[in-house]
């Protein structure tokens, strides 16, 4: 017994044109033949899946099923409109799955028609990790050469693969369609043609250089400019310098992927630069000016007194440039106080000074807000003493 179309495609009997089409798109890329090879249980599926759609998506049909079922489809019972299941009522199948597999596969039966092959080819993309120092990405390189190997347009027969005086022929297996029509099961299936390779055309009198195949394997410089803020991960697209492109085909384009080294100094957060600063004590307490390096050169800050020893100190414009936008990012000083490991006997006896001054020779004495954080309240206190 058939199982209800709404039920194979999954869809509610108030579906639109467009979720039926959704829905069988989906299953039609899980089912598909030449994704379950020698599964006939998924072939089986595809096949109802494609009558559900066929049905379905034709409005006069599916008014005949939505009154009469599978009967009246079949000429059983009720309206009884005659209709068997045929492949050729497809004319949309090319919209929906010809762009995922490859388009025109489908070929005659489904209405997409077979489309004659030129023969051209795009020439394959190419990538090129390039390891940069940090002072690189940040202000850039004029000029970066780089030694890439790829395929290249052959110089004896100028890309066209043929040996001096002749030229391609027309496929005689395919006649310049490049594709071969292969019934598998219940379809018909538009196969790359296996003695042109697609192509749509075959040399008879192949280059001796290149043996036919247009291009040639060669090591080639290329220049190109580092702009100003690359950071890990930065692709820069160089047009035109991958490979080239089959019998005339177009040349495709190289990606300069970047891999920046780390800095002892600085570390980067976008376009903003952060910095761990070790001050000494006293400045922060007295305040001054404090110089220091950035990626720009020396700079002056001017901390006030009683400045906190976690302070943070923003320089505008001392950051890393934007690749989006104009600008820089600003730079971050996470200020720290600088304890020395060892104090001469004078250094020592003018610290031991200070702390009598301060503390007054007493202990300690913490505040009553911090203790009730601690205990929870002045009645814990009590308890946990």
């Amino acid at each position: 017994m058939k199982r209800d179309y709404y039920e194979v495609l999954g869809v509610s009997k108030e579906a639109g044109a467009d979720d039926l089409k959704k829905a069988y798109r989906k299953l039609a890329m899980e089912l598909h033949p030449d994704r379950n090879p020698g599964n006939k249980e998924a072939e089986e599926k595809f096949k109802e899946a494609a009558e559900a759609y066929s049905v379905l998506s034709d409005a006069e049909k599916r008014k005949v099923y939505d009154q009469f079922g599978h009967a009246g489809l079949g000429g059983a019972g009720g309206g009884g409109q005659q209709f068997q299941f045929d492949p050729n009522q497809f004319a949309d199948f090319e919209d929906i799955l010809g762009s995922f597999f490859g388009g025109g596969m489908f070929g005659d039966l489904f209405g997409g028609g077979r489309r004659r092959a030129t023969g051209e080819e795009r020439g394959s993309d190419l990538q090129y990790n390039l390891k940069l120092s940090f002072h690189d990405a940040i202000f850039g390189k004029e000029a970066v050469e780089l030694s890439i190997p790829r395929l290249e347009a052959c110089d004896t027969c100028h890309g066209s693969g043929c040996e001096a005086g002749s030229r391609p022929e027309t496929c005689p297996q395919c006649r310049g369609a490049g594709q071969v029509a292969v019934r598998q099961g219940f379809f018909q299936m538009l196969t790359p043609c296996p003695r042109c390779q697609g192509r749509g055309r075959v040399i008879p009198k192949p280059c001796r250089s290149c043996h036919g195949e247009g291009r040639v394997h060669r090591k080639s410089k290329v220049s190109f400019k580092v702009p100003a803020g690359v950071d890990r991960g930065t692709r820069l697209r160089l047009q035109n310098q991958g490979e080239s492109g089959r019998s005339g085909g177009r040349t495709g384009d190289l990606y300069v992927v970047f891999e920046v080294e780390p800095d002892a100094r600085y570390e980067r957060d976008g376009s903003d630069l952060h910095r761990r600063l070790e001050v000494h004590w006293p400045l922060l307490v007295m305040g001054g000016t404090l110089e220091v390096e950035t990626p720009y050169g020396a700079d002056k800050v001017k901390l006030a007194p009683g400045t906190p020893a976690d302070h943070v100190v923003k320089l505008m414009n001392a950051g890393v440039p934007r690749l989006q936008g104009s600008g820089r990012g600003d730079l971050y000083l996470h200020l720290r106080v600088a304890v020395p490991k060892s104090l001469s006997a004078d250094q020592r006896q003018l610290v031991e000074q200070l702390h009598r001054s301060l503390d007054g020779g007493s202990a300690p004495v913490e505040e009553e807000g911090f203790l009730a954080k601690v205990f929870g309240s002045e009645k814990g206190k009590k308890k946990r003493k």
